[in-house]
Protein backbone atom coordinates (compact mmCIF):
# COMPACT_ATOMS: atom_id res chain seq x y z
CA UNK A 1 0.00 0.00 0.00
CA UNK A 2 1.44 3.35 -1.07
CA UNK A 3 0.31 6.61 0.56
CA UNK A 4 1.19 10.19 -0.40
CA UNK A 5 1.23 12.52 2.62
CA UNK A 6 0.80 16.30 2.39
CA UNK A 7 1.03 18.83 5.21
CA UNK A 8 0.89 22.62 4.85
CA UNK A 9 -1.08 23.33 8.00
CA UNK A 10 1.63 25.35 9.73
CA UNK A 11 4.95 27.07 9.11
CA UNK A 12 6.49 23.94 7.61
CA UNK A 13 5.51 22.45 4.27
CA UNK A 14 6.03 18.72 3.88
CA UNK A 15 5.50 15.97 1.30
CA UNK A 16 6.22 12.26 1.80
CA UNK A 17 5.63 8.81 0.31
CA UNK A 18 5.16 5.82 2.60
CA UNK A 19 4.85 2.30 1.19
CA UNK A 20 3.64 -0.26 3.72
CA UNK A 21 6.01 0.31 6.67
CA UNK A 22 8.76 2.00 4.68
CA UNK A 23 9.35 5.73 4.19
CA UNK A 24 10.40 6.05 0.55
CA UNK A 25 10.98 9.80 0.56
CA UNK A 26 10.20 12.97 2.48
CA UNK A 27 10.73 16.64 1.60
CA UNK A 28 10.16 19.21 4.35
CA UNK A 29 10.92 22.93 4.41
CA UNK A 30 10.36 25.60 7.05
CA UNK A 31 11.40 28.75 5.26
CA UNK A 32 10.05 32.13 4.15
CA UNK A 33 8.38 31.00 0.94
CA UNK A 34 4.62 30.47 0.84
CA UNK A 35 3.20 26.96 0.59
CA UNK A 36 1.65 27.84 -2.77
CA UNK A 37 5.22 28.31 -4.04
CA UNK A 38 6.66 25.16 -2.53
CA UNK A 39 4.18 22.30 -2.19
CA UNK A 40 3.76 21.19 -5.80
CA UNK A 41 7.46 21.76 -6.73
CA UNK A 42 8.41 19.66 -3.70
CA UNK A 43 6.08 16.89 -4.84
CA UNK A 44 7.51 17.02 -8.36
CA UNK A 45 11.09 16.83 -7.05
CA UNK A 46 10.21 13.92 -4.80
CA UNK A 47 8.40 12.14 -7.65
CA UNK A 48 11.41 12.60 -9.92
CA UNK A 49 13.96 11.46 -7.35
CA UNK A 50 12.25 8.13 -6.61
CA UNK A 51 10.77 7.68 -10.10
CA UNK A 52 7.28 7.64 -8.64
CA UNK A 53 4.28 6.83 -10.80
CA UNK A 54 1.48 8.80 -9.16
CA UNK A 55 -1.04 6.33 -10.54
CA UNK A 56 0.53 3.70 -8.26
CA UNK A 57 -0.73 5.55 -5.17
CA UNK A 58 -3.49 3.94 -3.14
CA UNK A 59 -4.54 7.14 -1.37
CA UNK A 60 -3.58 10.72 -0.55
CA UNK A 61 -3.34 11.60 3.15
CA UNK A 62 -3.85 15.28 3.91
CA UNK A 63 -3.32 17.16 7.14
CA UNK A 64 -6.90 18.34 7.58
CA UNK A 65 -6.55 20.91 10.34
CA UNK A 66 -6.56 22.80 12.53
CA UNK A 67 -3.84 25.21 11.48
CA UNK A 68 -3.16 28.20 9.30
CA UNK A 69 -6.28 29.06 7.29
CA UNK A 70 -4.23 29.85 4.18
CA UNK A 71 -1.98 26.83 4.59
CA UNK A 72 -4.92 24.46 5.06
CA UNK A 73 -6.65 25.82 1.97
CA UNK A 74 -3.50 25.36 -0.12
CA UNK A 75 -3.03 21.80 1.12
CA UNK A 76 -6.70 21.00 0.67
CA UNK A 77 -6.77 22.36 -2.88
CA UNK A 78 -3.61 20.41 -3.76
CA UNK A 79 -4.95 17.14 -2.32
CA UNK A 80 -8.36 17.57 -3.96
CA UNK A 81 -6.78 18.39 -7.32
CA UNK A 82 -4.59 15.28 -7.17
CA UNK A 83 -7.50 13.18 -5.96
CA UNK A 84 -9.67 14.27 -8.88
CA UNK A 85 -6.88 13.95 -11.46
CA UNK A 86 -5.72 10.52 -10.29
CA UNK A 87 -9.11 9.23 -9.14
CA UNK A 88 -7.69 8.46 -5.71
CA UNK A 89 -9.39 8.70 -2.28
CA UNK A 90 -8.30 11.17 0.37
CA UNK A 91 -7.56 10.30 3.98
CA UNK A 92 -8.16 13.19 6.38
CA UNK A 93 -5.63 13.19 9.23
CA UNK A 94 -6.17 15.78 11.98
CA UNK A 95 -3.06 17.94 12.19
CA UNK A 96 -2.63 17.46 15.93
CA UNK A 97 -2.86 13.68 15.61
CA UNK A 98 -0.22 13.80 12.90
CA UNK A 99 2.05 15.87 15.11
CA UNK A 100 1.60 13.48 18.03
CA UNK A 101 2.38 10.55 15.71
CA UNK A 102 5.91 12.01 15.39
CA UNK A 103 6.46 10.69 18.93
CA UNK A 104 4.81 7.28 18.37
CA UNK A 105 5.21 5.01 21.37
CA UNK A 106 6.15 7.75 23.84
CA UNK A 107 5.71 6.71 27.46
CA UNK A 108 4.36 10.10 28.53
CA UNK A 109 1.59 12.41 27.39
CA UNK A 110 2.25 14.04 24.01
CA UNK A 111 0.91 17.59 23.73
CA UNK A 112 1.08 19.39 20.37
CA UNK A 113 0.97 23.18 20.54
CA UNK A 114 0.09 25.21 17.46
CA UNK A 115 0.07 28.99 17.86
CA UNK A 116 -3.49 30.27 17.32
CA UNK A 117 -2.59 33.86 18.33
CA UNK A 118 -4.08 35.99 21.11
CA UNK A 119 -2.74 33.73 23.87
CA UNK A 120 -4.48 30.69 22.38
CA UNK A 121 -3.22 27.41 20.99
CA UNK A 122 -4.68 24.62 18.92
CA UNK A 123 -3.90 21.71 21.17
CA UNK A 124 -4.70 18.23 22.45
CA UNK A 125 -2.99 15.59 24.55
CA UNK A 126 -2.43 11.98 23.54
CA UNK A 127 -1.16 8.77 25.10
CA UNK A 128 0.08 5.58 23.49
CA UNK A 129 -1.06 2.18 24.73
CA UNK A 130 0.87 -0.93 23.72
CA UNK A 131 -1.09 -3.52 21.72
CA UNK A 132 1.39 -6.30 20.98
CA UNK A 133 3.81 -5.04 18.36
CA UNK A 134 1.99 -1.73 17.88
CA UNK A 135 0.75 1.18 19.97
CA UNK A 136 -2.72 2.66 19.88
CA UNK A 137 -2.98 6.44 20.17
CA UNK A 138 -5.77 7.82 22.35
CA UNK A 139 -6.81 11.39 23.09
CA UNK A 140 -6.65 12.36 26.77
CA UNK A 141 -7.54 15.97 25.93
CA UNK A 142 -9.56 16.33 22.71
CA UNK A 143 -8.32 18.78 20.08
CA UNK A 144 -9.62 22.32 20.52
CA UNK A 145 -8.57 25.96 20.44
CA UNK A 146 -7.71 26.79 24.04
CA UNK A 147 -6.20 29.53 26.17
CA UNK A 148 -2.69 28.50 27.18
CA UNK A 149 -3.57 29.03 30.85
CA UNK A 150 -6.51 26.63 30.59
CA UNK A 151 -4.31 24.00 28.96
CA UNK A 152 -1.65 24.29 31.64
CA UNK A 153 -4.30 23.98 34.36
CA UNK A 154 -5.68 20.82 32.74
CA UNK A 155 -2.21 19.29 32.42
CA UNK A 156 -1.47 20.11 36.05
CA UNK A 157 -4.70 18.36 36.97
CA UNK A 158 -3.68 15.21 35.10
CA UNK A 159 -0.42 15.06 37.05
CA UNK A 160 1.53 13.24 34.31
CA UNK A 161 4.79 13.90 32.50
CA UNK A 162 4.21 15.61 29.17
CA UNK A 163 6.25 16.22 26.02
CA UNK A 164 5.47 19.36 24.01
CA UNK A 165 6.01 19.85 20.30
CA UNK A 166 4.81 22.22 17.59
CA UNK A 167 5.33 25.83 16.50
CA UNK A 168 3.53 27.08 19.62
CA UNK A 169 6.29 25.80 21.91
CA UNK A 170 8.71 28.74 21.51
CA UNK A 171 5.80 31.19 21.79
CA UNK A 172 4.32 29.80 25.00
CA UNK A 173 7.35 28.21 26.66
CA UNK A 174 7.69 31.12 29.14
CA UNK A 175 4.14 30.44 30.40
CA UNK A 176 4.84 26.71 30.58
CA UNK A 177 8.02 27.30 32.58
CA UNK A 178 6.24 29.61 34.97
CA UNK A 179 2.95 27.80 35.53
CA UNK A 180 3.31 24.08 34.73
CA UNK A 181 3.72 21.97 37.87
CA UNK A 182 4.34 18.58 36.26
CA UNK A 183 7.52 17.28 34.63
CA UNK A 184 7.78 18.21 30.97
CA UNK A 185 10.06 17.72 27.99
CA UNK A 186 10.50 19.36 24.59
CA UNK A 187 10.68 17.32 21.39
CA UNK A 188 13.96 17.64 19.43
CA UNK A 189 14.29 19.55 16.16
CA UNK A 190 13.69 16.56 13.87
CA UNK A 191 10.36 15.76 15.51
CA UNK A 192 8.88 19.06 16.67
CA UNK A 193 7.15 20.26 13.50
CA UNK A 194 4.58 18.84 11.09
CA UNK A 195 5.95 15.98 8.98
CA UNK A 196 4.22 14.49 5.98
CA UNK A 197 5.82 11.14 6.84
CA UNK A 198 3.64 11.00 9.95
CA UNK A 199 0.58 12.11 8.00
CA UNK A 200 1.20 9.36 5.44
CA UNK A 201 1.94 6.74 8.11
CA UNK A 202 -1.12 7.53 10.22
CA UNK A 203 -3.12 7.99 7.01
CA UNK A 204 -2.24 4.41 6.10
CA UNK A 205 -3.63 3.22 9.44
CA UNK A 206 -6.87 5.12 8.86
CA UNK A 207 -7.10 3.97 5.23
CA UNK A 208 -6.95 0.33 6.32
CA UNK A 209 -9.78 1.14 8.73
CA UNK A 210 -11.89 2.41 5.84
CA UNK A 211 -11.58 6.07 6.85
CA UNK A 212 -11.28 7.73 3.43
CA UNK A 213 -13.38 10.19 1.43
CA UNK A 214 -13.82 11.16 -2.19
CA UNK A 215 -11.87 14.25 -3.19
CA UNK A 216 -15.07 16.24 -3.61
CA UNK A 217 -16.14 15.54 -0.03
CA UNK A 218 -12.98 16.79 1.67
CA UNK A 219 -13.16 19.98 3.73
CA UNK A 220 -10.46 21.41 6.04
CA UNK A 221 -11.24 21.40 9.75
CA UNK A 222 -10.55 24.94 10.98
CA UNK A 223 -12.01 24.53 14.52
CA UNK A 224 -12.78 28.24 14.65
CA UNK A 225 -13.60 31.14 12.36
CA UNK A 226 -10.80 33.08 10.69
CA UNK A 227 -9.89 36.49 12.12
CA UNK A 228 -11.60 38.18 9.16
CA UNK A 229 -14.79 36.19 9.84
CA UNK A 230 -14.64 37.03 13.53
CA UNK A 231 -14.20 40.73 12.74
CA UNK A 232 -17.15 40.66 10.34
CA UNK A 233 -19.32 38.90 12.90
CA UNK A 234 -18.43 41.53 15.48
CA UNK A 235 -19.31 44.31 13.03
CA UNK A 236 -22.69 42.68 12.34
CA UNK A 237 -23.36 42.45 16.08
CA UNK A 238 -22.56 46.13 16.49
CA UNK A 239 -24.90 47.06 13.62
CA UNK A 240 -27.75 44.96 15.06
Amino acid sequence: MKILGLDSSGLAASVAIVEDDKLLAEYTTDYKKTHSQTLLPMLEELRRMIELDLDSLDAIAISSGPGSFTGLRIGSATAKGLGFALNKPLVEVPTLEGLAWNLWGAGCLVCPLMDARRNQVYTAAYEFEARGEVCEMKAVISQAPMDIGELIARLNGLGRTVTFLGDGVPVYLPAVRQELRVEYRLAPAGLNRQRAASIASLGGVYFRQGRSVDAGAHRPEYLRMSQAEQDEKQKEACRA
